[in-house]
C-alpha cells in the first residue's frame, strides 16, 4: 500500500504560482511607478506557503531524506543561480528602495520553493519510502 503524504506538491505549485503572478504584475509596471499591495499580498501568501510545506515535511515520519537532500541541493544551485542572474539584472537596470526589495523577496521565495518540490516529488517514489 502507497504512503500517504501530505499535499507537499500541490502547495509548492501554488506557491509558484503566486511568486509568478506577483513578479509579473511587477515587471508589467516597470518602469513606471506600481502599486506594491497586490504583489505584496501574493508574495506574502507565497511565503506561508514555503513555511507551510517546511513544517508539513517536518511532520512526514520515516522520510527519505538523503534522497530529498540530493536533489534539493543540486535544483537550489541551479535556481539560486537564476535568481542571482535576475537580481543582477534588476539591479543593472536601475530598480531601487522597495520595488528591489519585494522582487528581492520574491526571487528568494522562488530560488528555496522549487528544490523542496523537486526533493519531495522524488524523494516520495524512493524506493526507501515504499
Amino acid at each position: 500500500m502507497k504512503k500517504k503524504f501530505p499535499p507537499i506538491a500541490e502547495i509548492s505549485l501554488v506557491v509558484l504560482a503566486l511568486v509568478v503572478a506577483g513578479g509579473v504584475y511587477l515587471a508589467a509596471h516597470l518602469p513606471k511607478h506600481v502599486s506594491l499591495a497586490p504583489a505584496t499580498t501574493l508574495i506574502a501568501l507565497a511565503a506561508l506557503g514555503v513555511a507551510a510545506n517546511l513544517f508539513l515535511l517536518s511532520q512526514i515520519g520515516g522520510f527519505d531524506w538523503s534522497t530529498f537532500f540530493l536533489v534539493a541541493k543540486w535544483t537550489l544551485l541551479a535556481y539560486g543561480l537564476i535568481a542571482g542572474a535576475l537580481e543582477y539584472i534588476f539591479v543593472k537596470d536601475g530598480t531601487r528602495g522597495s520595488l528591489l526589495t519585494l522582487m528581492t523577496i520574491t526571487l528568494v521565495i522562488f530560488a528555496i520553493n522549487l528544490p523542496i518540490h523537486f526533493g519531495f516529488s522524488v524523494a516520495r517514489y524512493s524506493e526507501k519510502m515504499s
